[in-house]
């Protein structure tokens, strides 16, 4: 196999980047990755965990080998993604925007949020949210509204245990009743004190996290590169990729499904004109 171009690594969104939201891979999008990885370091920034990565991007550990992987979940979740070999299988492992980080198998960084906020503003920020999801009229509920992280808060205000069709649902209503942005302006408000940043994701919650811990994070482990693509479909303001996208560090480009992803990287690193083989 040919050498990868040094000082290039391209990162990758997952739901609605590499993946429709929640879906698995296509086995055409898995070759596509095997073949951009011989030419340039691949990374992928996934939002959930790491079982929802695994049942998402399937086997891709038999195909990708030397990726980065740059998660916004912790790290139990983001090696069910990518296959409970994540930390060896690939260069770093970045859950948690980074916030957890292992280089070769190893940890080499870990943040906390009950460190930096203390159980007392732990405590009153989930009772409130807890208070305001229970007074939420919404047409259904199911369990699991605050997921906590090493570091970040995951909120849904439908619960995490709902299923895939209930995914949709939510998502489609949530376009038009603003419910999750609504319930941002609220929170951001009463602990502006806090200095948190909210990061909506995926099709039923958002983030939680100090200030500077977005996805930018990663980065500071990632000094060797001196070229960072990034793809995403979430870069607006107030969306999980937003930060990253914006950073002077990367260039950041805007897709729209994973065929457009195809497309795009096909025609920047493949020196394709479209996204055919």
């Amino acid at each position: 196999m040919a050498a990868r171009k040094a000082g290039l690594i391209v990162l990758f969104d997952v739901d609605g980047t590499l993946t429709a939201p929640r879906k698995e891979s296509t086995p055409q999008m898995l070759k596509f990755m095997q073949e951009l990885r011989k030419v340039v370091t691949v990374g992928v920034v996934g939002g959930s965990d790491l079982v929802k990565i695994s049942e998402q991007l399937g086997n891709t550990a038999q195909y990708l080998k030397f990726l980065t992987v740059v998660g916004g979940s912790d790290l139990v979740k983001i090696s069910e993604q990518l296959g409970n070999t994540v930390t060896n299988d690939y260069d770093y492992v970045f859950s948690e925007n980074g916030l957890v980080a292992h280089k070769d198998g190893k940890l080499i960084g870990k943040q906390s949020l009950k460190s930096y906020l203390g159980d007392e503003k732990l405590k009153e920020f989930i009772s409130f949210t807890l208070h305001y999801i229970a007074d939420l009229d919404i047409p259904i509920k199911r369990g699991t509204f605050i997921e906590f992280r090493s570091g970040m808060l995951n909120v849904s205000p439908i619960g995490r245990n709902c299923s895939q069709e209930e995914r949709d649902e939510f998502e489609k209503y949530d376009k038009v009743q603003k419910i999750r942005e609504t319930m941002v302006s609220v929170l951001r408000e009463k602990f502006a004190h806090f200095n948190l940043t909210f990061s909506i994701g995926g099709q039923i919650s958002f983030d939680v996290f100090p200030q500077g811990w977005d996805k930018t994070y990663c980065l500071r482990y990632l000094e060797e590169f001196n070229e960072i693509h990034f793809f995403g479909d979430k870069t607006y303001k107030g969306g999980n990729d937003h930060e990253i996208y914006e950073s002077e560090r990367t260039v950041g480009h805007t897709v729209t499904s994973p065929e457009e992803t195809l497309k795009q990287c096909s025609v920047l690193f493949l020196g394709k004109d479209n996204g055919s083989s």
